[in-house]
């Protein structure tokens, strides 16, 4: 009785995949980096720029197409409740990004995303809780960035607009 079952599972999740439709990259653009400034962050953001664009294949330093980005954190404290019992700090990440024909000396392409998070913060400064959870916010917010310009970026069409 258990094997019918199982076999009857088999055949559903053959059926299942079959019908199933892996989409692809749709343009076969390819794209280079270029120095992107601010210190740390601006390690981040090029690290995961780097490590998504070589995962899809999208990488080639000789490419006629050049990526500059930037981000940028805005750090706010704010109070969620009338006894004032709750600081929250939140951090705004915004990302800019323009993509520049070098063969036309164009901008082709730009794009601009922001995301925010907060974390529940202690009230000394000395508390390295603090530190750590605004860093590693900073990095979550910036590699979810380039998460949706990658995607977006696939299937864009990417020319200089004349």
């Amino acid at each position: 009785m258990y094997k019918i079952k199982l076999l009857i599972l088999l055949l559903i999740s053959l059926i299942v995949l079959s019908c199933t439709n892996i989409e692809t990259q749709k343009k076969n653009n390819k794209f280079s980096l270029s120095y992107v400034g601010g210190e740390y962050d601006g390690l981040v953001l090029y690290n995961n720029l780097n490590v998504h664009l070589r995962s899809y294949n999208m990488l080639d330093n000789n490419s006629r197409y050049e990526i500059k980005s930037s981000i940028g954190h805005l750090e706010r404290v704010y109070v969620t409740n009338i006894d004032n019992t709750s600081d929250r700090e939140a951090i705004t990440s915004e990302l800019e990004l323009i993509i520049y024909d070098k063969d036309l000396k164009c901008n082709a392409y730009r794009y601009k995303d922001k995301i925010y998070q907060f974390y529940i913060y202690a009230s000394n400064e000395k508390f390295i809780s603090n530190k750590t959870a605004l860093k590693k916010i900073k990095s979550e917010n910036t590699e979810e960035l380039v998460k949706k310009f990658i995607n977006t970026l696939m299937y864009e069409n990417i020319a200089c607009t004349l």
